[in-house]
């Protein structure tokens, strides 16, 4: 009703269907109390043009409903709200760790396995304002494409940039996993996460899966594993002389060591076998890695109905002064 206040009492406002009431039965008296009277001549009775006293005749049942209204809001207790609050988010910090190894390439997603895991992980990421996330790449080899960081747009760049080939071919998903480890263990963070994303199974790097899961464990670690990959066989392009032709490939996903990753670090292993279901998975961490933010509010309302009780009393003194002076012996 009002821009910034609020009534204690609203109910109050019911009485508000006296006005019209009032009003009704001030118009019906004045009708009874009407005559009609037959005279030669109405020159005696007129009233000079100049008066104010046939415009102010109804004046009394204005002020009377005016000062009525007025002490009806008063009776609401109106108030004015002011309300804040202060908010504190216990931060989490996320590398998400992918494979770009050449049976990436493999188009059992669309539009392949490594397109699709870097479009879905960025819209993972656009969902995620508060945290600091990081991206570690692994093939062969690993490293630190983007450390963790509150600057999304910097990193969504970054992990676009993210191709087949950038690193020596293979699945080296103990350094992978050891380097997201890194990046993570000096981490104030009120919790870590490594979403670990492969296709394959472990045939590189100087550290074992096992033990980079251990590590994590050691540092507060949690890791979500994800096997990305169809069951059986998967298209792969293969670049010929006559053109791009497709050769099916045996999907060669390790559960069986992402289980443990998983289990031994308290996080959780998904099997993505389409784009729907790997976008699932993602959703399914996003709801399982939430941060805590701890709300305080404030709230101060102060009472306003003075005014208004201010403004009846004024409405009946000039009502009441009115009609015993200017409308003394009229009818009201």
């Amino acid at each position: 009703m009002f821009k910034g206040i609020e009534f204690a009492n609203p109910g109050f406002f019911w009485l508000l269907i006296f006005i019209p009431l009032m009003i009704a039965w001030y118009i019906w008296r004045a009708q009874k109390l009407q005559g009609s009277l037959s005279i030669s001549v109405v020159r005696g009775f007129s009233v000079s043009q100049k008066s104010l006293l046939p415009k102010l005749r109804h004046l009394g049942i204005i002020l009377r409903s005016l000062a009525l209204i007025a002490m009806i809001i008063a009776l609401a207790r109106p108030q004015s709200a002011l309300s804040w609050q202060n908010s504190t988010t216990e931060g989490i910090d996320i590398v998400i760790a992918s494979d770009i190894s050449g049976s990436m390439l493999a188009e059992d997603f669309q539009p392949n396995r490594l397109e699709a895991g870097k479009n879905i992980a960025i819209d993972f990421i656009k969902n995620r304002p508060d945290d600091r996330i990081g991206l570690v790449i692994f093939s062969g080899e690993s490293f630190t494409q983007c450390p963790l960081t509150i600057d999304h747009d910097v990193l969504i760049n970054l992990f676009k940039d993210i191709k087949n080939g950038m690193v020596n071919d293979g699945t080296a998903i103990g350094m992978g996993l050891a380097t997201a480890v890194n990046r993570l263990k000096d981490s104030e963070a009120k919790s870590k996460v490594i979403i670990l994303l492969t296709d394959g199974s472990n045939n590189g790097g100087s550290i074992p899966p096992i033990t980079a899961a251990e590590i994590a464990k050691q540092f507060n670690i949690r890791v979500y594993t994800v096997g990305i990959g169809t069951k059986g066989f998967a298209p792969y392009p293969v670049q010929t002389p006559a053109g791009v032709q497709y050769q099916k490939i045996p999907v060669d996903v390790d559960e069986v060591t992402l289980s443990k990753i998983a289990n031994i670090t308290g996080g959780k292993y998904f099997r993505a076998t389409d784009n729907e279901k790997l976008k699932s998975i993602y959703e399914q961490i996003d709801k399982l890695e939430k941060a805590k933010i701890d709300v305080t509010s404030f709230h101060k309302k102060t009472e306003c109905f003075l005014p208004f009780a201010v403004l009846a009393l004024f409405f009946l003194l000039s009502e009441f002064i009115v009609r015993n002076t200017l409308l003394k012996g009229a009818l009201t």
